[in-house]
């Protein structure tokens, strides 16, 4: 009697030691397919025709239309949203503010840039840490940015840059050049100049101007001669060039012509800048009027 005692006991300590059934789960299905497997895109197809239209219609030596809006981010300093039809993003400017570290200590004045996409901006999910690619447009954006910046306005101190890409179509770099530069300039950031992005295509004898992600170059499909990207960030007023960035195997003479048309497309970005910051400014004299 007393083992059966000491085992209903037993029994009754299990059972109130069960986890409690959510009945309101729904359970997942038994089998399930990655929605990867249903992309219609061959990668064995070649990116670039030789000739032909372009998969979003335009002609090679045509960009996207452009949206610019600055002041979307009320915390930061200066902010920018552009929009290049499917390639988003948008950007946040703080500081200048005391350098953190004392080891950092410079009469000059420094700029920091972190580049991300969110996990849901590309064709496939990218994960919540900087991965390689990302550090790389970081520090090409940094690069791009400096020569424009008067460093020595804002001794001692930092301006931090993020760059968030909610959805990628191709050219993120060249679109963050420009998003960066706008909000730099509406956070009161003083500057040399604004600086422009823009990116081409280059396949053979074949020169596409602001490639979306189906055109963009790709080390491992495209590993023919002349096959490559490049990317240029131009200071318009002052007529002069602040980084380029290329991949790929180039030869001289298409780089350079590659180099001319990203110029002459930037000059074209300038305006758009401009009327994006006037804008801006008239809508903040009315605040403080009122």
């Amino acid at each position: 009697i007393g083992n059966k005692k000491e085992i209903n006991k037993i029994n009754k300590v299990q059972q109130h030691s069960k986890m409690p059934l959510d009945t309101r789960r729904i359970t997942g299905p038994e089998s399930s397919i990655s929605p990867y497997s249903l992309l219609t895109h061959n990668k064995t197809q070649p990116q670039v025709p030789p000739s032909g239209v372009r998969p979003d219609g335009r002609e090679d030596d045509k960009i996207r239309p452009i949206f610019l809006k600055t002041g979307v981010v009320s915390q930061a300093q200066g902010s920018a949203y552009i929009e290049q039809q499917g390639t988003k993003m948008i950007c946040a400017v703080y500081g200048p503010r005391a350098v953190v570290r004392q080891e950092d200590f410079s009469m000059k004045g420094q700029l920091t840039c972190e580049f991300k996409f969110t996990p849901f901006s590309c064709r496939y999910r990218r994960q919540h840490q900087q991965d390689g690619e990302e550090k790389d447009f970081s520090v090409q954006l940094l690069e791009a940015l400096e020569p424009a910046v008067l460093l020595h306005k804002f001794p001692k101190a930092q301006v931090n840059i993020y760059i968030t890409v909610l959805q990628n179509d191709g050219c993120a770099l060249a679109a963050s050049i420009t998003c960066a530069s706008v909000a730099l300039a509406d956070a009161g950031i003083e500057m040399y100049d604004l600086v422009t992005g823009c990116s081409a295509r280059l396949a053979g004898d074949r020169l596409l101007m602001d490639p979306c992600s189906l055109e963009e170059y790709s080390s491992v499909e495209d590993t023919s001669i002349n096959n490559g990207s490049v990317t240029v960030g131009l200071m318009p007023s002052l007529d002069q060039i602040s980084a380029v960035t290329s991949t790929g195997e180039i030869q001289f003479e298409l780089m350079k012509k590659a180099i001319t048309q990203c110029v002459s497309m930037c000059v074209q970005l300038y305006p758009v800048c401009q009327n994006s910051l006037t804008k801006s400014i008239e809508k903040k004299v009315v605040e403080a009027a009122t």
